[in-house]
């Protein structure tokens, strides 16, 4: 950020990270990225409501099967987006003391852009490939091989398109451009929404229309991105000079992104065990399992709004070296997330049967979708709080804990899935989600008491390298 004065700054984006009081801070930051994410979760249960409506469980089985490939093309996009982002941020705060430090802004973005578009071209083409044992590692059964397989072979040929997508939208929050954000969000779900009722409704393209839809919407969030960023963004460049292996640029974007990576990874293992396990159940758990995710995703996507929202202010702050910004902005982030978990999923959990009956008129898919439901909500009250920490550490460049915690919920995940399904069957698998959530939340709290003296050793000397550094000389 420049000199100029904080009236000249007031309407910019970064005034909100680097001034303005907490509360509106986070509102600026906050609101903007859980309505994007509402709308977003608003939207996959009308996509659900769109596949339902063709009354073929294989076809809500096939989309199930799919959730955990989408996880990894987010993951992709997360490795660059998220530890770009935070890298971002964090340069732009030490800039403040250090103008020098904001050349390295072009850098950063240009590496995470394009990394993000040739990973993902990579891993797109490798899936296509490999498609029949990819589809077969999903787990999908015999009955939903086929609308599986028409699903996940059109979602990899948008793979480079879904990971920048992801990607691009960290790098226009990692300036504190919220609004903007919500933006393409909303402009990627509207697009997919019109592409769904043409696809799936008028030209009866089934899931293959659904992800036909999906990837065309992200195309229109990148261009809007993208356009955004070239027009309006000071230091961040997407221009192909830029790109860089330099590893003071690497090291950081990988220490944090590995941990979205890794948690992601983990997350797809844990679905495919999930899956798996389920699947001796037949279609029916599976197809509740997909409408009870996404209802859940209502009051979880709030919350992700502020945990992920609040990730540039407590980056910026770090890199400045403002501890009671950093600190100030935690505490707040904590009060909200404690409270839109107390509310609305409450309601969620009040209106729970009249809602699933919208997707399925089965009686023994809607019994078993409001227990997963409930384990779901349950496992949503101290999720909130596990994903501020993490987005604590990745906003404090803290790579050891962010990917410790990434780790967790999939390594503890598998045991407790396998015992709960030998020891009570559907039931332990339904509850095993929530058992693990509540074993992470304890890790995490224990590594973020570890972390205290090193993220304040980082906010003296200005960045995680250097806390690394002067923590070691001040040890030896």
């Amino acid at each position: 950020m420049t000199t100029a004065s904080t009236a000249d700054a007031v309407g910019s984006n970064r005034w909100y990270l680097s001034a303005a009081p907490i509360v509106r801070a986070l509102i600026h930051l906050c609101a903007p990225m859980a309505a994007g994410m509402i709308v977003g979760a608003v939207y996959n249960v009308i996509n659900a409501g769109f596949i339902g409506a063709q009354h073929d469980t294989a076809l809500l089985a096939a989309i199930t099967f799919g959730t955990p490939l989408l996880g990894l093309v987010m993951a992709v996009g997360g490795v660059f987006g998220v530890g770009g982002g935070a890298l971002i941020s964090r340069l732009l705060g030490a800039a403040e003391n250090d103008p020098a430090r904001a050349g390295d802004i072009k850098h950063a973005s240009s590496f995470a852009v394009w990394g993000s578009v040739i990973v993902g071209a990579v891993l797109g083409a490798l899936g296509l490939v490999l498609l029949n044992p990819l589809v077969s590692l999903l787990g999908a059964d015999a009955a939903a091989v086929p609308a599986t397989t028409a699903y996940v072979a059109v979602m990899l040929g948008f793979v480079p398109v879904l990971a920048t997508t992801f990607c691009l939208e960290q790098l226009v929050r990692a300036e504190g451009a919220a609004k903007q954000s919500m933006i393409g969000l909303i402009l990627s779900t509207v697009g997919n929404l019109v592409f769904d009722v043409l696809f799936i409704l008028v030209l009866h393209w089934g899931v293959a229309g659904a992800a036909l839809a999906m990837g065309l919407s992200n195309l229109i969030a990148v261009a809007y991105y993208a356009q955004w960023l070239q027009r309006n963004s000071e230091f961040v460049s997407l221009a192909p000079r830029w790109f860089t292996l330099r590893a003071d640029i690497l090291k950081p974007v990988f220490g944090v992104g590995v941990s979205e990576l890794l948690q992601s990874a983990f997350l797809i293992v844990t679905s495919l065990v999930l899956n798996n396990l389920a699947v001796a159940y037949g279609d029916g758990p599976l197809a509740a399992m997909g409408v009870a995710v996404r209802i859940a995703q209502l009051p979880e996507f709030l919350v992700m709004g502020i945990t992920i929202g609040v990730l540039p202010l407590l980056a910026y702050a770090y890199g400045k070296g403002d501890r009671a910004r950093l600190n100030a902005a935690l505490r707040a982030a904590a009060v909200a997330v404690g409270g839109i978990v107390l509310v609305f999923s409450t309601i969620v959990f009040v209106f729970r049967e009249p809602v699933f009956e919208l997707f399925s008129d089965d009686r023994a898919v809607l019994g078993i979708g409001l227990t997963i439901l409930t384990a779901q909500l349950a496992a949503a009250i101290v999720n909130g709080f596990t994903g501020l920490m993490t987005s604590l550490f990745q906003a404090t460049g803290r790579a050891v804990p962010a990917i410790v915690l990434s780790m967790a919920q999939g390594v503890l995940f598998i045991p407790i899935v396998l015992l709960g399904n030998l020891w009570f069957g559907l039931p332990g698998i339904i509850w095993a989600l929530t058992v693990t959530e509540i074993l992470v939340f304890v890790a995490g709290g224990i590594m973020w008491l570890a972390s205290r003296r090193a993220i304040d050793r980082g906010l003296a000397e200005g960045s995680p390298e250097r806390a690394e550094e002067a923590l070691a000389m001040a040890e030896g």
